[in-house]
């Protein structure tokens, strides 16, 4: 169509400039003059033999009278006698009515010579244009909506070519009509180049962008448009395809919601100004046929989104039946790592990154479990992982190396969490100077050190953190003063009532609990949560009870359930880390460490500084099972087996500790009898 709006202006001039049309209009004409020529010469004979002039006027013809051989002016006619005035007058009406009656035949022979002209012009451009709109619809013979739309196209152009054949004045500031405009396609989604079916991501869906829209432009004062200013949207260009949406940003445009179920709903796509779905006033714009529309919508977000939608809005469970969840971790398998490596090889070609070379390879393949927490699981948060090895191509080529090695791979590590480790720094200097308290040395009795993870946007780190526990004579059991000062949170709160029930279950079997606790994290002052130091307060309470002191030496981390089973926790490496880098800062003995759950021995994942000092002997770590491996490690002292006449064995852990809860509950009996 655009090969033909070109073609048809030129050869529309040259028909119509041609010797053969001119020949045949003349005919035309020429039989029009000859009878009014006829008709002119006799209503002049008439107006000649009444004593008439026939004068053009500015109104048509005009009957001036001659006296005495000369015509008269006004002035001459106003100063005639009035009775000769009257009797020119009637002579004049008598005249000009014969000459309606002779000019009658001519007006009808004109208007049939102007049908004749008409029919000539539209003969001579359908003559004319038929061989390029002919080739168009030999094109699209098989396609009948297309040469229902040519015969259109045709009919259009014949019906209007003065607007092809006429100048326009070159007047400043007006622009010129194009009389082809009408004609030309808006071609508003072209696949002709797309292989396979279209797969498109619209990460700014607004109305426009999603559903396509109709510019304007101002003429003359006014904004105007017409269908080539439609824009097709995204969800045009996905059609037949799919088209991946992510549904948060979706919701910043409140229309964009309705709008995409409506579309799915009646499988067609609209053209409709935003403005008029909000009721605000509407301006008269095109209102194009909807498109047929058949695509697939893939909705990206989170759970959370996908919960409130599923269960507030009843067309979503309608609309989108197919759910599919996808994990931030993959198994750590031979095949999956040889992906793994395959998808960094891509990257660095398709970016013109250094190359990897194998301990780099390894070293990105490591750091892909550590961010998954797990030996067994690397991460599938590929945009974190390209960053890394796009900043660790940085640091390889200002160093002048030629391909990425495992130096620039760690390089990149420190030097994204020296970028991120200020409070971190700052919690460590309040440690080294005395101001935060941790005793990394000794023992105490009811003191402990337990571990906490502190997140800073993307950086989390450990840091330990003192818990102290006191007990005494009386009824309250478990005090939280955390809880109390309601700087606790629930799963923390939980975490200290299972205290009670181990307490209970171990050594309340004979005689009543009477114990009044009190657990604190000391210089805590942003609030505790979660369960990572149940087991941590307990053997700190365990302590108090015996009167057997505990390593400070070793920070403890693990829930615990009411058997006394040591559960794992989230955050196991940046604990351990934590710890090791206050033990560095206030100086390694060579017999410190962490006690960790031992189901959480397979999510560790520690720095090579961490694991050097490990195997160096520098530094340690503890996995335990239970309470009681784990108070053995802490006392250097027999937890004690449970014997038969339902006491422990003598001297142990839970000997003393029964043994001074038993003492406790007479002391109340004996103080409330």
């Amino acid at each position: 169509m655009e090969r033909l709006v070109t073609q048809i202006p030129p050869a529309l001039r040259e028909a119509f400039e041609s010797a053969e049309y001119a020949k045949q209009r003349e005919a035309v004409v020429q039989k029009i003059n000859q009878e009014r020529n006829e008709i002119v010469a006799n209503i002049n004979a008439l107006a000649k033999e009444a004593g008439f002039l026939l004068q053009p006027s500015p109104v048509g013809i005009a009957l001036t009278p001659i006296v005495e051989g000369r015509p008269l002016t006004e002035a001459d006619f106003q100063q005639l006698p009035p009775a000769l005035q009257k009797k020119i007058n009637e002579e004049r009406e008598a005249l000009n009515s014969k000459m309606g009656e002779m000019f009658r035949p001519l007006q009808e022979t004109m208007r049939k010579v102007d049908k004749e002209l008409l029919d000539l012009n539209r003969r001579v451009a359908a003559f004319a244009v038929a061989p390029y709109i002919g080739g168009v619809r030999d094109e699209f013979h098989d396609n009948h909506e297309v040469i229902e739309y040519l015969e259109e196209v045709q009919n259009d152009i014949v019906d209007n070519v003065p607007l092809f054949l006429s100048t326009q004045p070159k007047e400043q500031n007006t622009p010129a009509i194009d009389p082809t405009r009408n004609y030309r396609v808006n071609l508003i989604v072209d696949n002709s180049r797309t292989v396979g079916a279209p797969v498109l991501s619209e990460f700014n869906p607004t109305y426009v962008r999603l559903f396509g829209y109709s510019e304007r432009e101002a003429r003359f004062g006014a904004l105007v448009t017409d269908y080539t200013m439609i824009r097709a949207g995204t969800a045009h260009l996905a059609n037949g395809g799919y088209l991946i949406i992510p549904v948060e940003r979706m919701f910043q445009d409140p229309m964009v919601w309705e709008g995409l179920k409506q579309t799915i709903s009646t499988g067609k796509l609209e053209l409709e100004d935003p403005v008029s779905r909000m009721g605000y006033m509407v301006t008269k714009t095109l209102r194009p046929e909807p498109i047929p529309f058949d695509a697939k919508i893939v909705l990206i977000g989170n759970p959370q989104v996908y919960n409130i939608l599923y269960n507030l809005d009843p067309d979503f469970k309608e609309l989108f039946k197919v759910k599919a969840d996808f994990d931030t971790e993959m198994d750590r398998t031979p095949e999956n790592i040889e992906l793994y490596t395959s998808f960094m090889c891509s990257l660095v070609r398709k970016e013109g990154l250094l190359h990897l070379d194998p301990s780099a390879l390894a070293a990105v393949v490591e750091h892909a479990s550590r961010m998954a927490d797990d030996q067994g699981k690397m991460t599938t948060q590929f945009a974190r992982v390209a960053d890394i090895i796009r900043e660790a191509s940085f640091y390889a080529q200002e160093e002048g190396s030629k391909t990425i090695s495992r130096k620039h791979i760690l390089k990149q590590l420190e030097e994204r969490e020296y970028r991120s480790n200020l409070i971190q720094k700052k919690i460590e200097e309040s440690v080294t100077k005395g101001l935060y308290l941790i005793d990394i040395t000794g023992a105490k009795v009811g003191q402990i050190n337990g571990l906490a993870v502190f997140s800073v946007g993307d950086y989390a780190f450990g840091r330990p953190s003192r818990i102290t526990a006191t007990v005494g004579i009386g009824r309250e059991g478990i005090v939280d003063i955390e809880r109390l000062s309601q700087m606790g949170g629930a799963t923390h709160t939980k975490g200290v009532l299972i205290l009670s029930g181990f307490l209970h279950e171990r050594y309340a079997r004979t005689v009543p609990l009477s114990l009044s606790a009190r657990l604190v994290f000391e210089q805590s002052y942003s609030g505790v949560d979660g369960d990572s130091a149940s087991s941590t307060e307990l053997y700190a309470i365990l302590s108090a009870l015996s009167g057997v002191p505990i390593r400070q030496n070793i920070a403890v981390t693990g829930s615990v359930n009411q058997k006394g089973e040591v559960q794992a926790i989230g955050g196991v490496n940046q604990k351990v880390e934590g710890f090791y880098e206050t033990c560095k800062a206030l100086g390694l003995t060579g017999d410190q460490g962490c006690m960790i759950p031992h189901s959480n021995v397979q999510n560790l994942m520690l720095k090579e500084e961490v694991v050097q000092a490990i195997k160096d002997g520098k530094f340690h770590i503890w996995p335990v099972r239970t309470i009681d491996e784990g108070i053995e490690v802490l006392t250097s002292r027999p937890a004690g087996a449970l014997k038969e006449d339902g006491t422990f064995e003598e001297d142990t852990i839970n000997d003393l500790v029964q043994k001074r809860l038993q003492e406790m509950a007479e002391a109340v009996k004996a103080y409330h009898p």
